[in-house]
This record gives C-alpha cells, structure tokens and sequence, in this order.
C-alpha cells in the first residue's frame, strides 16, 4: 500500500496537517513514537502548563478576595487535585485527537519512524519489529525536546518542563535559569502558588524576544510581586546539596554570589528533534539540526516537507507548526495556497500580567529604516482593568509615519494573549492605523484600549 502523505509526529502541526489531509480526500498515516497522540504541546507543554496558569489565577483571587468584598477563610491549594485536573484535560484532548483522526480516515501507526529515502517510512514498534511504509509524500513533525545545561541530567530537583508539571507539592523555592516564555511562565505560576522564586538570564532582559518596553514593564511587576530577578548572569558549578540545589551565580556587576533552592528549573531553549529519524538518508538540508525549507514547507528531498519546531527560522510556537501544516498539505494537494507571513505570527505569553505581540518591535522597526511613530495606552485608564484590579501594563503601536502601515502591536496586561487577536487580523488585512483609529470598540471592555492606543500614535487618546 503507497499512502498519499505519511505525517511523523502528532503534535500540533501533525495532527492539524492529518485531519486537513483527511479532508482533501489524501490517503493518510501518522506516526507517533509515544503512546498518545498529541506531541510536547498537549502532553508536557502548552497545555498542561496554562492548566496550572489558570489554576495560579483562581488561587490569586481567592487569596485576595477580600479586595473584591469576599470573605475567603483558610484558602488551601491541593497540590495532587491540581495535578488531577491538570492531567484530565491533558487526556480529554488527546481522546479528542484519536477521535479526529478516526473522522478524517488517518491511520495511526504506533513506532518509531525513521526516513530512507525514496518516500519510504521505516517504523520500529514496541516490540521492536519493524514494517516499511510507502508515501508519495511524507512530512516530518516532530517537533523539540528542552535543551539541557552541560554535565546535569534533569531528575527530581533539576528540573525542566516535563518534570515541573508533575510537583507533588509546592517547592519553599525555585531558581529558573532561563527568562523567555517558559521561565516566565512558571515563575509566575510558582511564585503565586507561594514559592520564593529567583530568575536568572544572560541576556540584558527578560523575554528578550519581545519589545523592550514590554521586557521593563514584566520585569517591574514581577520584582513588585516578589521575584527576584538577575540579567546579565551566568550560573555555574551547580551542584545538588543542602536544601536541594546549590549553584554560583556571576551577576552583571561582576559579583559572584552563592544561591541555593529546593528546585531548579533549567529553561534555556529547544532543541529540534531531528537526529536519528534518517534525514542523513535523504537530500534534505539542515543547519545546527533545524531543517532548510522553501515557503511551502518543502525541503531539499523531492516529496519531503517539515513543519513546527524543526523548521530553521520558525518560532517555536504550536499555532505556527499548524500553519505550516495547512500551507504543506494544500500544496502537495494542489490546492490554492499561500506561504505564511512571518511578520504576521502571534507571540503570546502567558504569565500575569499576559503578554501578547505580533509584528516588529520599535527597534526592530527603526533598524529597518522606518520613519516609526508610537503610540501607548495604559491598562491604568481602562475601566474594565479597574473592575478587574488589573491596572498593569499597556498596549503600545509601531506604525510607518509615512503611509500609517502598522508594524507592530505589543501588549503587556490583562489577557493580552486573546487581544493581540485584533492586532493580527488588521494587519493580515493591510488595515492602516487610521482605520483602527475610527473602529468601533465596545464599552467597558480591556479591547477599548487596542482603539485608544492605535488613537495615542496621533495623541488622540480620549482617556488618558
């Protein structure tokens, strides 16, 4: 039997890619070395962790009820229930994955696979026999693994994302060594649930990814809630012993200090998961172990695409995996389709307050050349953030003076995450600041403030 595509990896991009597969009438087939479908994102990622997000913001109103004229008497955070709850979900979605393979006809086929060459898929199961499958065309998805710090192992004290998903209890103290999306995160989830929580970074910021005013903004709320945070630092000789964990840290002045907590959590970036999955046996191109792709996802080997964390220059983000899936499998179908724009990919992040961007930073978008104008709102003047208690951060527009062409939105506030959502879709539609400017926003909402801010580029803000 010649499959139409065989897909290696069910994570988000995977599976997405499958079930569009399915309904483009392509005989399909999935790979999935683990026992459930789903990848890093549903398992011991993206989902599990804003399970425990949601729950660190539960258990922040309730600790503060009284503010809101609440009596809350003895609040107490059950550790193993959260983990209970946590887990359901996890494993109500990936039953929901199973039952969307069914509906489209994609066959799951449980091993390992490895490419070699010619549209052929060697899979090695359980039990360790082996099958060859046959494909016409072949995407590989399979995604990222956390990259760990040389000479440590992660165990039950150094930690990375997999195992700080499964604490049986909340650690008296945690360091992170790593300040993008998944440190962030989890310190603030910890640092809610009671942990004293230190983060480390080598780099001058936090989230060094997103506008720098947005790194200042995270930094100056999470020191006022609590967390200790160090840039510019280098950990070095870690080490087990004492209360958990101990290690040397080389601040940014120079100073040299010795730290110590129950846990630790390495978050220093991916790795794609690329080896041993027989690449070396095709034509397809890599560079430090991220694979070389066209627009379509195509790479080097005829017939062979890659989507998701693999793919060099991709963020590592599970709803660019998925578009990188619609993209390669509307192309290998012969449907109409066009490339992803990769000025136009979301970034959220999912910390308290959230953060949320899409498009160039002002810097970036002075150093291409720009004549850039800002213009920023904060959530302080918002009256849905006030009945919310919700008053920091803003919402700050990069736009072109000349044509008023938005470059960028970056969002650091209430749930920045869902309102970046009207950024990306006015810029998909090439709407200019002034049709922002005379949009309608609905009152009282948090999304008012997207209309304020894009009116502040002209100084036109009405409340503040």
């Amino acid at each position: 039997m010649i499959y139409d595509l065989i897909i290696v990896g069910s994570g988000p991009g995977g599976y997405s890619a499958a079930c569009r597969a399915g309904q483009f009438g392509l005989k399909t087939a999935i790979v999935e070395k683990d026992p459930k479908l789903g990848g890093t994102c549903l398992h011991v990622g993206c989902i599990p962790t804003k399970a425990l997000l949601h729950t660190a913001d539960v258990w922040d109103r309730f600790t503060h009820a009284e503010a809101e004229g609440i009596h809350v008497e003895n609040p107490q955070l059950d550790m193993p229930l959260v983990n209970d709850r946590k887990n359901g979900i996890v494993s109500k979605h990936a039953k929901g994955i199973e039952g969307l393979m069914k509906k489209n006809k994609v066959e799951w086929v449980k091993g390992y696979a490895k490419l070699q060459g010619r549209g052929e898929v060697e899979v090695t199961g359980a039990d360790g026999k082996t099958r060859t499958l046959e494909a016409k065309n072949i995407i590989v998805a399979t995604g990222s693994e956390a990259r760990m710090l040389p000479g440590l192992q992660p165990d039950d004290t150094i930690l990375t994302n997999i195992e700080i998903l499964n604490l049986a209890a909340v650690p008296k103290s945690l360091i992170v060594i790593g300040a993008g999306a998944v440190g962030v995160e989890f310190a603030s989830i910890f640092s809610r649930f009671g942990s004293q929580v230190t983060i480390l970074e080598m780099l001058p910021r936090v989230v060094p990814m997103e506008d720098e005013d947005v790194s200042k903004e995270l930094e100056r709320y999470f020191k006022k809630h609590g967390i200790r945070i160090e840039t510019g630092a280098r950990a070095e000789n870690i080490r087990k012993g004492g209360a958990g964990v101990q290690l040397t840290v080389t601040l940014a002045n120079g100073k040299t200090e010795e730290m110590e907590a129950e846990k630790l959590l390495v978050a220093v970036g991916r790795k794609p998961n690329t080896e041993n999955i027989g690449l070396e046996n095709t034509k397809v191109e890599t560079d430090r172990g991220f694979v070389r792709v066209n627009e379509y996802q195509q790479t080097g080997e005829p017939g062979v695409y890659a989507i998701g964390d693999i793919v060099a220059g991709t963020p590592q983000l599970a709803h660019v995996a998925t578009a990188e899936g619609m993209v390669a499998v509307a192309h290998m179908a012969g449907k109409p389709v066009k490339p992803i724009n990769r000025n136009r990919i979301p970034g959220a992040t999912y910390t308290e307050p959230g953060i949320g961007s899409v498009g160039l930073t002002e810097a970036q978008a002075k150093a291409q050349g720009f004549a850039v104008k800002v213009g920023k709102f904060p959530f302080l003047a918002n009256s849905k953030a006030t009945i919310l208690g919700m008053h920091d951060g803003f919402v700050k527009v990069v736009i072109d003076e000349k044509w008023g062409e938005i470059l960028g939105v970056h969002i650091i506030g209430p749930q920045a995450f869902e309102l970046i959502s009207e950024a990306v879709t006015a810029m998909e539609a090439e709407a200019t600041v002034e049709t922002m400017m005379s949009t309608i926003h609905a009152h009282p909402t948090l999304y008012e403030a997207m209309g304020e801010a894009f009116n502040s580029v002209y100084g036109l803000a009405i409340n503040f």
